[in-house]
């Protein structure tokens, strides 16, 4: 229940903010909450992704893409993330998540998030997603397009280019 106060939290701030320009980093202070933690007693890390979506969602308002999505009837999609932690963040302790586009290809925009505690960070790491049609991935072209903008000139970072080639390999090596 608490992810579905979470979204709605998350939605609400998102439709009173001002717009955000593709590229800007969003910033949220956020708290660890009971149902946050592991057996561990620190934040679980499952829920660091879980918060990484909620700011998808919030970046999707803000930009105009969601309302865009909606129209032509496409899904928002990850395609993938990598994450990598440093510290544990503990019950009640209060953090900053970074989060922006950093790059993109054909079909794939990817998204650069740190979890930060007194300038220290936490995790970081890569998340990648897409627009979806009923026929597949939407071009990045087409998905620009229909929020008024040309795609960025971006390139892929080095660290996606690497996980993209290890990503490549586990999926080959599928059993």
């Amino acid at each position: 229940m608490n992810l579905y106060l979470r979204l709605l939290w998350t939605l609400l701030r998102a439709w009173r903010s001002p717009r955000l320009v593709l590229g800007q980093t969003l910033e949220r202070t956020l708290r660890v909450l009971p149902n946050d933690l592991d057996v561990n007693g620190h934040m679980n890390n499952g829920r660091y992704l879980t918060l990484i979506d909620l700011m998808l969602v919030e970046y999707f308002v803000r930009t105009g893409f969601a309302r865009a999505m909606l129209r032509r009837g496409w899904r928002p999609m990850a395609g993938g993330s990598f994450i990598t932690y440093r510290r544990g963040l503990k019950p009640l302790q209060t953090y900053t998540l970074r989060f922006r586009l950093d790059g993109g290809d054909a079909h794939w925009n990817y998204m650069r998030f740190e979890f930060m505690r007194h300038g220290r960070v936490c995790a970081a790491g890569y998340m990648k997603g897409a627009a979806v049609a009923r026929d597949g991935l939407v071009p990045n072209a087409l998905s620009y397009a229909a929020i008024g903008l040309a795609v960025p000139d971006s390139t892929v970072p080095e660290p996606v280019r690497h996980w993209l080639a290890a990503e490549h390999g586990v999926m080959n090596a599928a059993w």
